[in-house]
């Protein structure tokens, strides 16, 4: 028999969580055709041997909802192994939407998730109004990789209630209805669930609390009630944690108490991200033991977190850590070259560096973490600190910065976690089987954050360096287990007759590449991207879709509907 492909002689880790054992992988059209000892051909022989073939990862949580409007193969998630995001996370999404509101759910994702708004607007079709309409023009557009995606709350609630809806007051029994309608109409669409952000740093440009912050757990019960009646759709939170609470944490407490009531009452996964910060210590773990309480109770409740800290990036190509002051201010609009011949010039570079108070800096150098060539580590080592290279140079940390920039042309970065900042904290999370892995927030935040490169950390540091985790524990954190709680059929595990997402991996070659600035958004508007080494091949549905780090220019992508 001739087969489309056959994978020869690689470890397969199916994604259930059993043990890699060594075997073929024949594919033909989108399935898996055959796992074993394939004595056919194949028209494309991989040589698989020494290597893990897996699943395609499944990202639960990524903003990537305009991206594609520009860029069918959804980088960076592409480099990562990545073969099925999910859109529309943390209540922010572009449908439904009224043709005179898409103005302002663009603005609103800005705000939220520093999408540039020009973008939105110009490299988006904007032909719809229901969220059934917008998977349609989902579908309508290339994918290299499988999309789905929840209906947000800021979308529906302003769609029902338009400005009353980011008012403190309650929501009236007829905006509710409304609301439920548009969520109803989502589901039978295909939306995979439904989200919502209850945190206060979520805010519109005029600096208020997005639509649905103050939404009562009436109004989000009746929509979770859609969802029962429905008997599907994960519910998302962007949960209100810690937030204007007191020490023994009563409001945390309120707010995982009525996530527990929606999922036993319609029978619902729900999840929310969870994160460490050093300002509340041991809330992560109060949150966890909230968690466990509901469960007990029948509540079927997850938090996700990452697999490392999530930082903010600082370097030449960008943004700066001393942009607060005015000699640093003059170098925004300028391109990174004149920024570089800037901090070569003595003049120039004695005023950049007088300039800075270092007293008066807002962040700890200390813990501000050096992304050098060949050593991308976010492990927050103290010996990577910007506050370290300045020691061992004998010189300020203004200096430390010019000279990594000026000796590596500008693409050292800086990086700096403001959650999740102890691995210690963050292996004490994955340690419960509750806490899924997520927030890899891919496609947002584009100045600021690059964090798709999650799964790829997961197996380099924790399964590699640290054995923390076990290969076939790692990756059915990242397959079958996103894919269940998220409701996504037919992805997540490689076993005959399943649809054919798969990933070769070179486990001891693999590693994180160091993010680079690019101004490739619609209008020239700039982001951070981040490469890998590893992924020697990614299939979607059958198709090669990356070859060694780089797009096949095959674009096999599916819509991932519900139901």
């Amino acid at each position: 028999m001739i087969h489309d492909i056959v994978i020869r002689g690689g470890l397969v880790v199916d994604g259930t969580g059993a043990a890699p054992a060594q075997a073929d992988v024949a594919i033909d059209g989108d399935r898996v055709s055959a796992i074993g000892a394939v004595q056919g051909s194949g028209k494309r022989e991989i040589d698989a041997r020494g290597k893990y073939v897996t699943p395609g990862f499944v990202d639960i949580h990524t903003h990537l909802d305009a991206q594609f409007g520009w860029d069918a193969t959804a980088s960076s998630s592409c480099y990562h192994g990545i073969t099925s995001v999910v859109l529309g996370n943390c209540g922010v999404t572009f449908a439904p939407c009224k043709p005179e509101d898409r103005g302002y759910m663009a603005e609103l994702m800005e705000s939220v998730e520093d999408i540039p708004r020009a973008a939105i607007l110009s490299g988006l079709p904007w032909n719809w109004e229901t969220y059934g309409e917008y998977l349609d023009a989902l579908e309508a557009l290339p994918k290299g990789v499988n999309v789905g995606g929840m209906v947000g709350h800021c979308a529906v609630r302003y769609h029902a209630m338009g400005k009353r809806s980011l008012d403190e007051a309650p929501a009236e029994a007829d905006d509710i209805a409304k609301m439920c309608e548009l969520v109803e109409e989502a589901i039978s669409g295909g939306a995979l669930g439904f989200s919502t952000s209850r945190t206060f740093l979520h805010r519109v440009p005029d600096g208020r609390p997005v639509p649905g912050t103050y939404a009562q757990p009436e109004e989000l019960l009746a929509i979770g009630r859609v969802m029962g009646r429905h008997g599907r759709g994960i519910f998302e939170a962007a949960a209100r944690l810690g937030e204007r609470d007191a020490p023994d944490l009563p409001n945390t407490r309120r707010e995982v108490a009525w996530m527990g009531d929606l999922s036993r009452e319609n029978g619902l996964n729900v999840t929310f991200g969870l994160a460490h910060s050093e300002r509340r210590d041991s809330l992560y773990q109060s949150v966890i033991d909230f968690v466990k309480e509901e469960n007990a109770a029948g509540a079927r409740l997850r938090p996700q977190t990452t697999s490392r800290g999530i930082g903010v990036l600082f370097g030449a190509q960008n943004r700066t850590p001393f942009d607060a002051f005015p000699a640093w201010q003059a170098l925004a609009p300028l391109p990174l070259d004149e920024r570089l011949a800037r901090f070569a010039d003595r003049a120039q570079r004695r005023l950049l560096v007088e300039g800075v108070d270092v007293a008066s800096l807002p962040m700890d150098m200390e813990r501000l973490y050096v992304l050098l060539p060949g050593h991308v580590r976010y492990d927050m080592n103290p010996e990577d600190s910007l506050a370290a290279h300045a020691r061992r140079r004998g010189v300020s940390v203004v200096d430390a910065f010019i000279d990594l920039s000026l000796e590596t042309d500008g693409s050292a970065v800086c990086y700096h976690a403001f959650l999740n900042q102890r691995m210690d904290v963050v292996e004490a999370m994955m340690r419960q089987p509750i806490v899924a892995m997520g927030l890899a927030d891919s496609g947002a935040h584009v100045g600021q954050i690059m964090d798709a490169s999650q799964p790829t950390w997961l197996l380099s540091y924790w399964v590699r360096e640290r054995g923390f985790l076990s290969i076939e524990e790692a990756v059915r954190r990242w397959t079958s287990d996103t894919a269940e709680l998220f409701g996504i059929q037919g992805r997540g595990r490689l076993a005959e007759g399943e649809l054919a997402d798969v990933n070769v991996i070179d486990l001891d070659a693999m590693e994180v590449g160091l993010p680079e600035y690019k101004h490739d958004f619609p209008g020239g508007a700039g982001r951070y991207v981040q490469q890998a080494k590893g992924y020697d091949y990614t299939l979607v549905n059958g198709q090669l879709f990356m070859e060694q780090g780089a797009p096949t220019g095959a674009f096999a992508g599916r819509m991932l509907r519900g139901g």
